[in-house]
């Protein structure tokens, strides 16, 4: 296959591929950006491999930085502009079915190519276009299908986390897994257990928020990966609830995390557990409570103004996405209505400060001032005072 244009983000890079080559070393655009632009993706990173080793690249290029040396990466400065050049290389050990525990560098593209994970992220294009292909990947991105690269076995064996990329590849693109290669991932979805919870998060939110994540999500269930994940072991049916909403979209991770926590029917202690198990960062742990507690509240119909400002006016818009997809029904226009009209985010966006209250009520610090900031502060959620210093001077007098 030739690609008669070359996307942009290629040609701006075709400098570094001429320099290696000016030098007598191969090179070549290599994996999911020639992938995604075949496909008519964007491109998001553009990666490049070379036959030159590390300090060969480290003399043809005046500006470098060494990324990740020790596996043949070295960034190249041109510009504004960085590239990672990766030296071919063969990878071998993997005790820890993550890291290889040799990598040797050669001059083979082909030999770098086969230890790639799946056939369409084994794909290399030369600076005229010409598409290097030498494990079917182009049949099976016109059939839209993952497939590993060899024998599926060895490369999750290699790498567990393939086993996610790949659920994760297939919610992004809407493939199918090809049947050897689920059946291999069926067959060693354990050790998915030998790997860092913060890489499988991150592969499992990438898959969740794809527009195609029921599907990643039905493999994800069906392999047996669920059964290796926090909070997951024996969940199959209810996380299966999730394959039944139709048309739905997670807006960001916490939404995603709140929905889980949902169809798992866990409580506020129960849903911060799994939280922490999935070593998300605080301040999505934070937004996920407020959100699945708003959520309950709402399937309840058990809220007012103040409680949903309590747990966060920010999180509005996320509860309202999730509760149509889980057809929980109210007003929810004129909900948004009445929240919009709340006036401030926070008891620092009162007129009237704790100073202030010390003075006009002449008392000195104490107990008596937190609890008029908070009166003050729930009566202008709820309309009943504006939030201006009269206005609230007015209605502290009032209510003492």
């Amino acid at each position: 296959m030739q690609i008669k244009q070359l996307p942009a983000d290629f040609q701006a890079a075709l400098p570094v591929l001429e320099k290696i080559e000016q030098a007598g070393f191969e090179a070549y655009f290599v994996g999911g950006s020639v992938r995604d632009h075949i496909l008519g993706l964007a491109i998001h990173d553009v990666d490049i491999a070379t036959s030159a080793y590390p300090e060969e690249i480290k003399e043809i290029f005046k500006r470098t930085v060494d990324t990740g040396i020790q596996h043949g990466t070295v960034t190249v400065l041109m510009g504004d502009d960085s590239y990672e050049i990766t030296t071919f290389r063969t990878e071998s050990g993997y005790q820890d079915y993550r890291r290889p525990d040799k990598v040797t560098f050669v001059r083979s593209l082909a030999d770098d190519l086969k230890r790639r994970d799946f056939t369409i992220n084994a794909l290399a294009v030369d600076k005229n276009g010409q598409v290097i292909d030498k494990f079917d990947g182009l049949k099976d991105l016109d059939k839209k299908i993952i497939r590993a690269v060899g024998h599926a076995e060895e490369r999750f064996h290699e790498d567990a986390l393939r086993m996610m990329r790949a659920v994760r590849f297939q919610a992004q693109l809407n493939f199918k897994i090809e049947e050897k290669t689920a059946q291999a991932i069926a067959d060693n979805a354990p050790l998915l257990a030998k790997i860092a919870i913060e890489r499988i998060r991150e592969e499992f939110v990438k898959m969740m928020l794809s527009q195609n994540w029921q599907t990643g999500l039905a493999d994800f269930i069906k392999l047996g990966l669920s059964e290796y994940c926090p909070g997951f072991k024996d969940q199959k049916l209810e996380l299966a609830e999730l394959l039944d909403v139709k048309d739905a979209k997670f807006s960001d991770e916490e939404a995603a995390f709140s929905a889980i926590g949902y169809v798992l029917s866990l409580n506020h202690q129960e849903f911060n557990k799994f939280l922490r198990d999935w070593k998300v960062s605080n301040k999505t742990r934070e937004i996920s409570l407020n959100t699945l507690n708003l959520l309950h509240l709402f399937e309840s119909q058990d809220f007012d103004l103040w409680n949903i400002y309590k747990l966060g006016t920010d999180n509005l818009e996320r509860t309202i996405e999730l509760s149509k997809m889980f057809q929980i029904e109210f007003d929810y226009t004129n909900l948004k209505q009445k929240v919009d009209q709340i006036s401030i985010k926070s008891s620092h966006d009162l007129e009237l400060t704790g100073k202030n209250v010390c003075e006009i009520l002449d008392v000195k610090p104490g107990p008596i001032i937190g609890k008029s900031m908070s009166q003050m502060e729930r009566a202008v959620v709820e309309g009943n005072v504006s939030n201006n210093f009269d206005d609230l001077r007015h209605y502290l007098l009032s209510n003492q």
